[in-house]
């Protein structure tokens, strides 16, 4: 098999649609593998993950183009966490750009962030909460600014995607742990973040991050075999063609194996839950330019191919 240009490895496995029933498939260039004779959806197919793997290598049937199939979601997952505040200039940038008027001065609140960062890291304590996933939509789907949403941001994401079974897992095997990587944009309404009526709560994360559409996934899952180090890879996100994130996952305050062990010691993670590990600099918020109806977002992550978005306003 050959590479695709755009992605690690040889292949990649993802879920497709034409006319009839959505199947899993191999995709490898410009060509489609319905795997639908060895598991009904990948989400099967990452629960036997260490037999499926060395078959996949050597696959063979009747392929089809890709181009005319419809790429949806590549996995359902019953459980998705999402890390916020992992990147050290993102938080930095947040911390800027939350700071009232007449406020702080902007280096000073980098240099205590900075230290803040510090502590975490050493403390060993990345903040990570609970997604929906009904909030999933396709690579190459539109993403629904829902009507009350006043300040809707990106935030593309690394994602790494479950295959064994973890829990309580120590950070020296947790990246054993995982059988892909794929992309998310964690779309946020900004406004919904912070509780303004009930400040000692803190935060909404259920009403800023789980509207319908506001996790575009996909669009393929890419094996973690082929993806050299999680930890180098370019996190690249362009607004209607201008480049608005582009930074490398070595800036994570907490890299994938500290996160999927932290995750462990409280839940069990299963085949196909997805770990959204934290967005990357260049948020709307920072660049002072929030999505509008119309906008088209790319987003790119080296290896792992590009998903693409028109917003469309519900309004």
């Amino acid at each position: 098999m050959e590479s695709s240009p755009s992605l690690a490895g040889p292949f990649a496995l993802g879920t497709f649609a034409a006319d009839g029933p959505a199947f899993p498939g191999l995709v490898a260039g410009d060509r489609v593998l319905d795997l639908s004779g060895l598991a009904p959806d990948t989400r099967a197919l990452l629960e036997r993950w260490d037999d499926v793997l060395p078959l996949l290598h050597d696959a063979t049937g009747a392929w089809r183009p890709l181009d005319g199939l419809r790429v949806l979601p590549p996995v359902e997952p019953r459980q998705i966490f999402q890390s916020g505040a992992n990147y050290r200039t993102h938080v930095a940038e947040l911390a800027v750009a939350h700071e009232p008027a007449g406020g702080r001065p902007a280096e000073q609140v980098r240099a205590e962030v900075a230290a803040m960062m510090d502590r975490r890291a050493a403390e060993d304590l990345p903040y990570v909460f609970a997604g929906l996933p009904s909030s999933i939509t396709g690579p190459y789907d539109d993403v629904v600014i829902p009507s009350w949403c006043t300040e809707p941001d990106w935030e593309l994401e690394l994602v790494a995607v479950i295959g064994r079974p973890a829990f309580r897992v120590p950070v020296e095997s947790a990246l054993g742990h995982v059988a892909a990587y794929t992309i998310a944009n964690d779309v946020t309404a900004r406004e919904a973040v912070f509780r303004r009526d009930m400040k000692e709560i803190g935060t909404d994360w259920l009403r800023a991050k789980n509207a319908p559409t506001f996790t575009p996934l996909g669009p393929y899952l890419v094996p973690a075999a082929f993806v050299a180090d999680p930890q180098d890879l370019r996190v690249t996100l362009r607004l209607n063609g201008a480049t608005m994130q582009d930074e490398s996952t070595k800036d994570m305050i907490f890299d994938v194996a500290r996160l999927v062990s932290y995750v462990s010691q409280t839940v069990e993670l299963l085949p196909g839950d997805l770990l959204l590990t934290g967005s990357p600099a260049g948020n709307g918020l920072h660049h002072g330019r929030l999505l509008r109806d119309g906008d088209v977002m790319e987003g790119t992550i080296s290896g792992l191919g590009t998903q693409r978005n028109r917003c469309r306003d519900e309004r």
